[in-house]
């Protein structure tokens, strides 16, 4: 599980800066679906760290947002994950 983490967040900094790199050039670009569907399969770490390396999509709305969304439902998640087996929930 690490490991497939570990590649998915790698592939999500690489298509930020792959995105980045496009739009300097001037070329067709990512698509914002496509880098928040990447964060939302378990590549927000590498959307957040790539935003703050590139400087890529960090004032674009709703992009920012939603990010911040899917963020937030991942992290409420994992608490859940580990705190329903001491509360004997689930």
């Amino acid at each position: 599980m690490a490991g497939a983490l570990l590649v998915i967040n790698l592939f999500t900094v690489l298509s930020f800066w792959d995105d980045k790199a496009r739009a300097v050039a001037g070329y067709r670009r990512i698509s914002e679906a496509n880098l928040l569907l990447l964060a939302v399969i378990g590549g927000t770490p590498g959307a957040f760290l790539a935003r703050h390396l590139f400087r890529h999509k960090t004032r674009k709305q709703p992009f920012s947002t939603i990010l911040f969304v899917i963020a937030v439902v991942q992290l409420g998640l994992l608490v859940g994950w580990f705190i329903a087996p001491l509360t004997g929930a689930l």
